[in-house]
């Protein structure tokens, strides 16, 4: 599916809920060479480790009657509070013109939450997504799965 054409000086995200990469390319779109601009990476422990009580009930009116409330998924929510930091960062490099194309790499949850959380200054700037997990990868395969047609 991809076989991205990746420019000269264009940023490539690679994230995902718990780790950004931010790669550019240094290279040219024939011979992409992603170089590391900075690393984001957060501890994001599951769920049970990050909250210890039970879950909350409350009363259906009137009688004994008592229903429990669903546990908060507190992975998750750091999962979106991280996207929101991403898409802060490449607002800030972006109003500093740090980069001029864009290439966004995240899980489909990850990549719908940092759509929303793209400023326009960045939104303009993307030229393609690809929704996929690659932060597990080196930069060399990552180079290779972007620009490798399917």
């Amino acid at each position: 599916m991809p076989g991205l054409s990746i420019n000269h000086e264009a940023w490539v995200v690679v994230g995902d809920g718990e780790k950004a990469m931010f790669l550019r390319n240094g290279g040219d779109s024939d011979y992409p060479n992603l170089e590391v601009v900075s690393i984001m990476e957060q501890e994001n422990p599951s769920s049970r480790e990050q909250g210890s009580d039970k879950p909350g009930r409350y009363v259906d009116g009137s009688g004994p009657h008592r229903s429990s409330v669903e546990n908060t998924d507190w992975h998750t929510i750091e999962k979106h509070r991280f996207a929101k930091e991403i898409a802060e960062t490449l607002y800030k490099a972006a109003h500093k013109n740090r980069y001029k194309e864009l290439i966004v790499v995240a899980p489909p949850m990850i990549l719908g939450n940092l759509r929303k959380a793209f400023h326009k200054e960045v939104s303009s700037r993307i030229v393609g997504e690809v929704d996929k997990t690659l932060t597990g990868h080196d930069i060399s395969k990552i180079e290779k799965i972007l620009t490798t047609k399917n």
